[in-house]
């Protein structure tokens, strides 16, 4: 170790335990000793992880047209909740999918896939509602707009008669079978930045995010119907494509910029076709033979990331690994060039609707294919995360998958990306950290937008600074300033917490704070919302019982299989334990709903009738355990009795 590299250490070390302040070279310092720690690919500091949450169509949600208030907010919920079990730290909704609106927009119509009529009022204010849901559970809202399609359909009588696109019928024009707004029009182009900035001015959001549907993609024997706007506006262009790719170009520059001026802490994003140009057409394009969206559709993706116009890119890399006309690991290799040393961060789509996917070809029938993917992705420094179409196919986990994804590649938490200059937050102050029979409860002071909650084995009565390098000791990110770690076995820890910006850079870690072995006390609480917690996809969530641990639980039918809902927990040392069920009651729920118990020696099974008795802790049993971290108790779907089966939380307590 050098000198140099010694004094870092030695300086954040000081800083780190109070013994002298932070100052603004630490930040540079801290980079530094990161670099001289030994860190573990499998558990980055910091990546985006997200999911498409598609709205047209119905394709995930609302999962259907004319849903009650309380429903479409439940099913909302429930698919933050799916990204927070996954450990995603963003989610990218779609909240303007045909020229219409998931928020009260002065400039277009209430959106159809919401009550099932174009200009229907829903009771609520969807995107407020989201903003905060996601927020509450600090999951970056990243607000997606499709920009140019008005409609799956060519008869503009059918929108609604206020509808900017029939009040202005020289703005639109017919291909394919769908509506269009030309974006050769200056006016046109105008009005959609106008749509999408009211969203961007008036709410919190994170990002704006536009996706691949730029001119239409191309139908055999059909001609765009735009010569005559070319020929109005097109002077100065050698070949219509070149114009509509600037028309394409404006709109992408003039976005960004008017983004960055409101709000210069919000992220703008676009997710591509994943070909640009193949190289036997251009030498500056990748080893593929696909289709090109800088002809096809007009989309010089390539030029927005040199010229900066955008934050990060996310390229829809949807083939398998060694595909021989667009390679999924060729394409990454491709794209990382492209965003290298240009500040635009690089971020996959990734096809999760093909996996296992019935007709799909055999490579996404490998249950490892996702997860090879994010593989590939640690050859190149420039990505810095994925995100996943769409949030059904995360849900359905088909072959398993996506369990896959999470099992080598999101074992613990992340920090997104920092983005910008901006300084960091000061140090917190731990002030409290205790044990409880739920777990052990923090508390701290401090001025951050967010807080990371590292926790490392022992009383350690120095911080080194390898403890931060990565997230393996990343316990949690949260907006709260408490927190309880329902994780925690009955050993000694010592916990640090750090404070974040809005655009997540990292301040110094608190003093460490001791929380001394539990004893005999020990005590652990997995919730159906806790990372201990799995199920397959059968199982949904439910917030209609007023009798939840937390804010939901888990339900399914029974069948003549197990598929049990496992909870895991850390066992600290072998012995008797006293485990308990929580569940909410209903008559309509399962009378002897199966229980099992990996108990020392062999599963024990206990049935509960979950019809009544709910809202409370109810034991199932002392038991001995093995110790170690490992699934404990499983709620098994496979009974005679009818009535849904119910996973909720389970407590286990040392006798």
């Amino acid at each position: 170790m050098t000198a140099l590299v010694r004094t870092v250490l030695a300086a954040l070390t000081a800083a780190l335990l109070g013994i002298v302040a932070p100052t603004p070279a630490l930040a540079s310092a801290s980079a530094s000793a990161s670099a001289a720690c030994a860190t573990d690919p499998a558990t980055p500091k910091r990546q985006l992880r997200a999911m498409w949450i598609s709205s047209v169509a119905n394709i995930d949600w609302p999962s259907r047209t004319g849903l009650s208030v309380s429903a479409q907010q439940a099913e909302f919920r429930s698919w933050l909740d799916l990204a927070v079990r996954k450990r995603m730290n963003a989610v990218i909704v779609q909240i303007r999918p045909t020229a219409d609106a998931f928020w009260p927009s002065p400039h277009e119509p209430w959106s159809q896939w919401l009550t099932g009529t174009q200009g229907r009022d829903p009771g609520y204010d969807p995107l407020a509602f989201m903003v905060n849901e996601a927020h509450a559970r600090n999951l970056e809202f990243h607000a997606w707009f499709n920009p140019y399609r008005i409609a799956n359909h060519a008869d503009p009588n059918r929108l609604v008669s206020t509808h900017p696109a029939r009040r202005n019928p020289g703005w639109r024009f017919a291909y394919g079978g769908k509506l269009y707004y030309n974006p050769g029009i200056p006016e046109v182009r105008a009005f959609i930045e106008d749509a999408i900035m009211d969203a961007v001015s008036r709410y919190d959001v994170d990002g704006v995010h536009l996706d691949d549907y730029f001119y239409p993609y191309p139908v055999s024997g059909q001609t765009i119907p735009d010569s005559a706007t070319y020929d109005r506006y097109g002077a100065g262009f050698a070949t219509i494509g070149d114009w509509r790719r600037n028309n394409v170009n404006l709109l992408v520059r003039e976005l960004g910029q008017r983004i960055h001026a409101a709000k210069p802490h919000v992220s703008f994003g676009i997710s591509p076709f994943g070909i640009w140009r193949n190289a036997g057409t251009d030498p500056l394009g990748s080893r593929t033979s696909g289709l090109q969206s800088y002809d096809a559709i007009y989309a010089d993706s390539r030029e927005w990331v040199k010229q900066g116009w955008i934050d990060y890119i996310s390229p829809q890399i949807y083939w398998h690994i060694g595909f021989s006309t667009a390679a999924y690991e060729v394409l990454t290799a491709w794209w990382s060039d492209v965003v290298r040393n240009t500040g635009v961060r690089l971020v996959v789509g990734q096809a999760a609707y093909r996996a296992g996917a019935s007709g799909e070809d055999s490579a996404w029938q490998d249950p490892a294919e996702l997860s090879d993917h994010l593989h590939d992705n640690r050859k190149h420094p420039e990505v810095v995360g994925d995100v996943f179409f769409s949030a059904k196919d995360v849900r359905a986990d088909r072959i398993g998958a996506f369990t896959r994804v999470v099992d080598a590649h999101y074992t613990r938490p992340a920090l997104l990306p920092a983005r910008g200059s901006g300084s960091a937050p000061g140090t917190p102050s731990i002030t409290s950290a205790t044990r409880a029979s739920d777990g052990v409860r923090l508390a701290w002071n401090g001025s951050g937008t967010a807080y990371a909650v590292y926790r490392v084995d022992g009383a350690q009565s120095a911080a080194d600074p390898c403890f931060f390098a990565d997230a393996r000791n990343l316990v949690t990110t949260t907006r709260q300033r408490t927190f309880t770690d329902t994780t925690a076995g009955g050993s000694a820890y010592t916990y640090y917490v750090s404070a974040l910006n809005r655009t997540h850079q990292e301040g110094t870690p608190s003093a460490g704070r001791v929380v001394e072995a539990g004893g005999g006390t020990f005590s652990v609480v997995v919730d159906n919302a806790s990372p201990g917690f799995t199920a397959g996809a059968d199982w949904g969530t439910s917030s209609f019982s007023g009798q939840p641990h937390g804010t939901d639980y888990r339900f399914a039918e029974p069948v003549a299989a197990s598929d049990p809902a496992w909870f895991r927990a850390a066992i600290p040392s072998a012995g008797d334990y006293r485990v308990e069920v929580w569940h909410p009651s209903d008559p309509g729920y399962n009378s002897a709903a199966p229980h099992i118990v990996a108990a020392s020696g062999g599963n024990r099974t206990v049935s509960v009738d979950q019809r009544s008795g709910g809202g409370q802790w109810r034991v199932l049993g002392t038991y001995t355990l093995a110790a170690g971290t490992y699934d404990v108790v499983g709620v098994s779907r496979w009974t005679s009795a009818t009535g849904y089966v119910i996973a909720d939380a389970v407590r286990i307590t040392r006798a």
